[in-house]
């Protein structure tokens, strides 16, 4: 099994700017890759009878060699694997717009998900990486060891600079489960409740539910506030667009860091995980509840669930989305007509059961997961990572 490991680089200031450099040429690359592909595709459609042939990514670096590295000096200060990469990702990216699975590729700008991939001699130490071109480059972790990865991709949050690459896992890292059957109810006003009764919060903002943005906003629209009226691309600009980048990484990684504690806390500790096929895009078109269930990060969640169910040795259940779990009573099973979304708790006039309204729902998707006809399990070598 493959899995990846992303760790933060620590350059000196002459490794800074050849990572900059490399991030810079791969962003020329692709931006000049994008046009030349949009206008082939113009022509074609334009001209029906003469149509040009739609180049892979070989024959776009063919053509950046020829055509864009003579005239750009720069280009040969880098890696020659910086740009192929990134000729490959648009290529990747093409086809996945051409079989619908999403939309035309897009220009890439500079400062906004700064990213490169290198290959060639790499090399792994204790607290140290070897990347071409750019030397030894300490890190703040240790590395795994015994792995030399064939490639690595470089990316750039704010002023840090990351890496990332695969690492081989041996065999399935099963361990002693507490729980056989656990049901796990999503919510906005708390991240998960469970079906033992344990709710989850973010405890970085003590609130409930992981609303890092919601608890930084005040900071981010005071920083805003007084980046408005400051000379575009001048040093006093570019100052408070680093603090601004700055808070949204760390808003970015308190989410990260509460579901990955969260799902591995689930994986580790329970036979059988029981969530709700949830549709995110459906709740997001609700202008009321989009910040929210944007901010609380459900589709990572499921995401991360996934694999490490894999990797620990679980089974996660996936309950159909039309499952009325929080219309139905968990004692008795009579669903109820309606359920306002403000009633937080649930009471049930046949059986005068009442119980708190996401604790009623996780109950139901606990006993649900046994139920072939509204559940449908994952086999864990039918996982996708």
């Amino acid at each position: 099994m493959l899995l990846g490991f992303k760790t933060e680089l620590r350059p000196n200031n002459h490794q800074k700017t050849l990572l900059a450099k490399h991030a810079g040429v791969a962003r020329h690359a692709y931006n000049w890759g994008l046009w030349l592909t949009k206008n082939i595709l113009n022509h074609n459609f334009n001209n029906p009878e003469s149509k040009l042939k739609f180049p892979t990514s070989i024959d776009l670096h063919k053509l950046l060699v020829a055509m864009v590295k003579p005239n750009n000096y720069w280009y040969y200060e880098v890696s020659k694997t910086a740009p192929q990469y990134a000729l490959r990702y648009l290529s990747e990216a093409w086809k996945r717009c051409f079989k619908k699975v999403s939309g035309q590729p897009k220009f890439k700008k500079k400062g906004k998900d700064d990213s490169f991939t290198l290959d060639g001699s790499i090399s792994v130490g204790v607290f140290q990486i070897k990347l071409p071109r750019i030397g030894w480059v300490k890190t703040y972790e240790i590395l795994p060891d015994n792995i030399t990865p064939k490639s690595v991709t470089i990316s750039r949050k704010a002023d840090r600079w990351f890496i990332s690459f695969n690492s081989r896992e041996k065999e399935t890292q099963i361990t002693e489960k507490s729980v056989d059957v656990v049901g796990v109810d999503l919510g906005i006003k708390s991240l998960a409740t469970l079906s033992t009764g344990e709710v989850f919060v973010c405890e970085a903002f003590r609130r409930k539910g992981a609303k890092s943005k919601r608890s930084l906003e005040a900071k981010l629209s005071r920083l805003q506030y007084l980046n408005r009226h400051k000379t575009k691309f001048s040093n006093n600009w570019k100052k408070a667009q680093l603090k601004i980048a700055r808070l949204h990484t760390k808003v970015a990684d308190i989410r990260k860091d509460t579901l990955h504690k969260l799902t591995t806390y689930l994986a580790k500790n329970h036979s059988q995980i029981v969530i709700e096929d949830l549709n995110v895009s459906g709740m997001m078109a609700n202008h009321k509840l989009a910040k929210a269930v944007a901010d609380m990060g459900l589709y990572e969640f499921r995401r991360q669930l996934e694999y490490k169910c894999k990797l620990y040795g679980s089974e996660l259940i996936i309950v159909d989305r039309w499952f009325p779990s929080s219309k139905t009573c968990s004692r008795c099973g009579t669903v109820k007509e309606s359920l306002l979304l403000s009633e937080r708790v649930f009471n049930c006039e046949h059986c005068n059961f009442s119980c708190d309204r996401d604790l009623n729902a996780a109950l139901n998707l606990a006993m649900a997961g046994s139920s072939p006809v509204t559940a449908c399990g994952l086999d864990n070598a039918d996982v996708a990572r």
